[in-house]
């Protein structure tokens, strides 16, 4: 009987263990999985102060703002109140032609994505033999993202008066991930290159698309570089870092200046573990994951973006800091061009391009489809005015929306290598705007404005940058060149109209008609 009872004993201890093991190893993780979001709610002012993988000021605590910026005495919400960002815009939108998608075909369209992709994870899940607790996902209409790509019209990516674009950013901010994945231009060229025979590293700007769990998708862009870095002076253009914090800053500025050009972006501390590691179905992204000496979790590119470990980008030890800028609808529903700009770099080591050596090229510009439209080459100027205030010189193409034709408003995507040189204004940026001496009538009342002590751009920006997660965004000698580069626009501008009158140079309406000529100012 004592025998009996020690066999007992032991084989409950052996059911405990094993229960214990479950507990631990498998049920654990799922419960801690579906309660994460309450683990941290957006209010939570450790996400703010969790450590990146590299030393830089700490990021300072700001209440929620509302959609249009600060509270009273704010001179970003007195910028958005001023006529000039509620005065009509032109043309009107008159129906369905002027919005980009037919809201009943996206519907179907996105029914239809998130039933592939339940159907996919299902049969992913059953390939790996895992159960899951989690329910198929449903799409609702309500989502953020999917009322942004609704709204997207003739006039920008999103209307002024839109509340979508604070519930996007916010979203984009906590929602949890639910995969990861390369980029399609990764996946197109991975195992397709050799290394050593690349002679631009564009390795060094590692970029992934994350899902989250309401199916909106963002590119993700860790931190590479400290907010206090400048770009070396030997670097060229085209082997610069690029930098999360500068698609953040970008997407402020472009707001400010009233082009709503840029996706929606916002900043993240991303738990590469959890929300890419875990998440992930590639298993080459799977495999570039490592942990560091310093017991970091670290991951690198792959062949060609980069084949170094030393290149890698890492946790501290799991948090990442990275931007997020929200999709576009897909190319099936909305068609997109890209078209090289006319003032493209040489991305070579040696060598000009004509408009670098030819005082007149504006001149030959003008003559060839898609730049002979008017309102093409004035979105083109309104786009290097947007580079040069960022210091952008990677504009090597631009894209458009195809049903909005050659006067469609041009989309300021990729601005990661912006913002690297404060110290150094790259003039030759301005080129479109100095050769064409073209500028939109809107464009120029908004630059004037934000010269203007009440609505000084510098302050106006960090205002606005403040209400992101990983503030300070922008370091004060960034902020500050802003208000120097847009001294030398203005002075452009003036240097044209002085040669040619303000009835050639300022352009009225989204079509450039000449302005009347009220003589130089």
């Amino acid at each position: 009987m004592p025998g009996l009872r020690r066999d007992r004993l032991l084989t409950l201890l052996l059911l405990g263990a094993l229960l214990a093991a479950d507990l631990y190893f498998h049920l654990g993780p799922r419960v801690r999985r579906r309660l994460r979001p309450r683990e941290r709610p957006p209010g939570c002012p450790c996400a703010r102060r969790a450590a990146p993988s590299a030393p830089r000021p700490a990021a300072r605590h700001v209440p929620p703002a509302e959609p249009d910026g600060g509270g009273p005495g704010s001179k970003l919400r007195a910028l958005f109140a001023h006529p000039l960002y509620n005065e009509p815009e032109e043309p009107p939108l008159l129906g369905p032609e002027d919005s980009l998608l037919a809201g009943p075909e996206a519907v179907r369209y996105y029914r239809r994505k998130v039933a592939r992709w339940n159907r996919r994870h299902k049969i992913y899940k059953e390939q790996l033999n895992l159960t899951s607790l989690d329910p198929p996902l449903q799409l609702r209409l309500e989502t953020s993202w999917v009322q942004f790509h609704l709204g997207i019209s003739r006039h920008g990516l999103y209307s002024r008066s839109s509340p979508v674009v604070s519930k996007l950013l916010h979203d984009m901010r906590h929602l949890p991930t639910i995969s990861a994945d390369y980029s399609q231009d990764e996946k197109a060229l991975l195992g397709a290159c050799d290394c050593t025979q690349i002679v631009k590293p564009s390795g060094v700007h590692l970029k992934l698309v994350l899902r989250f769990s309401d199916f909106g998708k963002a590119m993700f862009k860790p931190m590479r570089q400290l907010r206090d870095e400048e770009t070396p002076e030997d670097f060229f253009y085209f082997i610069d870092f690029q930098r999360h914090n500068a698609e953040i800053a970008a997407f402020h500025l472009d707001r400010i200046l009233d082009f709503r050009r840029v996706p929606p972006t916002v900043g993240r501390l991303v738990n590469v573990t959890k929300e890419i590691l875990e998440v992930t179905k590639n298993e080459i992204l799977q495999s570039v994951f490592f942990i560091s000496p310093a017991s970091n979790v670290c991951f690198f590119a792959k062949c060609p973006y980069l084949c170094k470990t030393e290149y890698a980008v890492c946790g501290n030890p799991h948090l990442l800091e990275g931007s997020l800028s929200a999709f576009l609808p897909s190319l099936n529903l909305a068609p997109r061009l890209s078209v090289p700009s006319p003032w493209i770099r040489s991305y070579s080591l040696a060598g000009k391009e004509e408009w670098e050596v030819n005082p007149l090229y504006c001149d030959t510009v003008k003559q060839v489809y898609p730049h002979s439209s008017s309102g093409r080459l004035l979105n083109i100027i309104d786009m290097a005015i947007f580079d040069f205030l960022t210091g952008n010189m990677d504009r090597h193409h631009y894209e458009t929306f195809s049903k909005f034709g050659d006067d469609g408003f041009l989309i300021h995507l990729d601005n990661a290598r912006g913002f690297g040189r404060h110290s150094h204004d790259e003039i030759s940026i301005l080129s479109p705007l100095s050769q064409c001496c073209r500028i939109k009538r809107k464009t120029l009342s908004h630059l004037q404005l934000l010269a203007r002590a009440d609505y000084r751009l510098s302050d106006v920006m960090r205002e606005s940058l403040l209400q992101d997660q990983l503030a300070p965004v922008l370091t004060e000698p960034h902020l500050l060149a802003l208000d120097r580069r847009l001294q030398t626009v203005l002075r452009t501008v003036r240097g044209c109209i002085e040669a040619h009158g303000e009835h050639s140079v300022v352009a009225n309406g989204p079509t450039g008609q000449s302005a009347p000529d009220s003589g130089p100012s």
